[in-house]
């Protein structure tokens, strides 16, 4: 071989899936890593020098919404994502079974970005309900669009982008909550049928956290299930809001395989509840944003941004990787496509710097911690190719700060104090 395209040296290189952490070269070509190592002697058409850096697995976000222009949430994956280092994304339930088509031929078709999709229970997915467009009510007002046959059909027929299926459990959506059992009870059974995972969002919900003899969540998810929006601080949340401890049932959850998903999103992190989380060893198996047009300009920004706020809460920098990388690639049945750095795969490939310094990162309802290290993407290439990296802009962003600081009244786990935005 006379040139490769690609040579990517001297970074630190963190892959969980081979146990990996050392500086080391990548060599790729044609799209592929072709080889990892010491001081590789290849002549390449690029040479990036990563002296000071992380490369990692191309970072994927297993909870976005990317229907854009269909539904009122959805983000452009390139722009929002991809320019951040994340190279995979999985849309979480923004296309139910009569709306996938136009999620396929719309956003994957045409994205950069590896798109992927939980499909929602309900058959028109987030086409505009509830808080998705600011109308009152939601997609399981009515369970005849919840159909079990429609959506694992649909399943099985997509099976090359389709990886789970999500329903969303909040009484406000769901006919004042009157629907919220049967829905989960069939999303369920249709996950169960179609062989996938189910990812639940579960808050503000007549379906409890810690229950007696009827369905409950997380309690009734399988091994390899995903609880979303684990750190909330609303009603529904993990954490006993009298004890502040978090409840028996979502530690046995853990314990028995579901996945614990961090989904930041507009609402859905709180660093009260994270902390005591955290001095319980209690971290997120994935990290996620819930990225959409509510929050990609603060507080979630990006995918980078959410890992760092776990790196300041004290989980280990290796374990942060995994937890946008191999775990979430197994979660979705690819371990062997993505979410790793090995010889003979597709060259997703992300390097990321930490900076060291006093940055202050709010939470969802404004609540600021200030953190003393920041993830930020260098670059990033996908199948090979490299593409431009992007930075938020303001950064942090003081009117999202102030409109989300509103919400402070309403959440049930919080500091002592209200936010004070200067």
């Amino acid at each position: 071989m006379s040139q490769i395209d690609l040579l990517v040296k001297n970074g630190r290189i963190i892959d969980p899936a081979n146990g990996v952490d050392t500086v080391a070269d990548i060599a790729v070509n044609d799209g592929m890593i072709i080889s990892i190592g010491n001081n590789i002697q290849l002549q390449a058409k690029e040479t990036f020098d990563a002296t000071g850096c992380l490369v990692t697995p191309g970072l994927i976000d297993c909870h976005v919404h990317c229907y854009q222009y269909s539904t009122p949430l959805g983000i452009n994956p390139d722009e929002q994502c991809l320019s951040r280092g994340v190279t995979t994304i999985v849309d979480g339930g923004s296309a139910g079974s009569s709306t996938f088509e136009g999620l396929r031929k719309y956003v994957a078709d045409h994205s950069k970005t590896r798109v992927l999709a939980f499909l929602h229970i309900a058959q028109h997915g987030l086409a505009a309900s509830g808080c998705t467009s600011g109308a009152p009510g939601g997609e399981l007002d009515s369970l005849n669009v919840v159909s079990v046959d429609e959506c694992s059909k649909c399943v099985v027929e997509n099976r090359d982008l389709i990886v789970g299926i999500k329903v969303r459990l909040s009484d406000s959506i769901a006919n004042d909550g009157k629907n919220e059992h049967e829905a989960y009870r069939r999303a369920l059974l249709a996950s169960e049928r179609a062989g996938v995972p189910l990812m639940v969002h579960h808050t503000m919900s007549t379906v409890k956290t810690q229950v007696g003899p009827e369905l409950g969540c997380p309690r009734d998810l399988r091994p390899g299930d995903l609880y979303t929006h684990t750190f909330h601080p609303y009603r529904s949340c993990i954490v006993d809001e009298e004890t502040l401890a978090i409840y028996p049932d979502v530690i046995r959850a853990k314990e028995r395989g579901v996945l614990f998903d961090v989904g930041h999103g507009q609402g859905s992190f709180g660093w009260t509840v994270a902390e005591i989380c955290a001095r319980s060893n209690f971290y997120p198996d994935t990290i996620s944003t819930d990225l959409h047009t509510g929050n990609h300009r603060g507080p979630v920004y990006d995918l980078p941004t959410v890992m760092s706020k776990f790196l300041h809460l004290g989980m280990p920098l290796s374990d942060v990787i995994r937890a946008v990388t191999s775990t979430p690639a197994k979660a979705i049945g690819l371990g062997n496509v993505i979410g790793s750095l090995t010889h003979g795969k597709e060259a997703d490939i992300t390097v990321l710097k930490i900076h060291d310094g006093q940055f202050p990162m709010e939470d969802s309802q404004s609540q600021v911690r200030v953190l003393d290290k920041l993830l930020k993407p260098v670059t990033v290439w996908r199948a090979g190719v490299a593409y431009p990296i992007t930075e938020p802009n303001p950064f942090p962003n003081r009117q999202a700060m102030n409109l989300n600081s509103r919400e402070w009244d309403n959440i049930r786990v919080r500091d002592d104090v209200r936010p004070r935005i200067q």
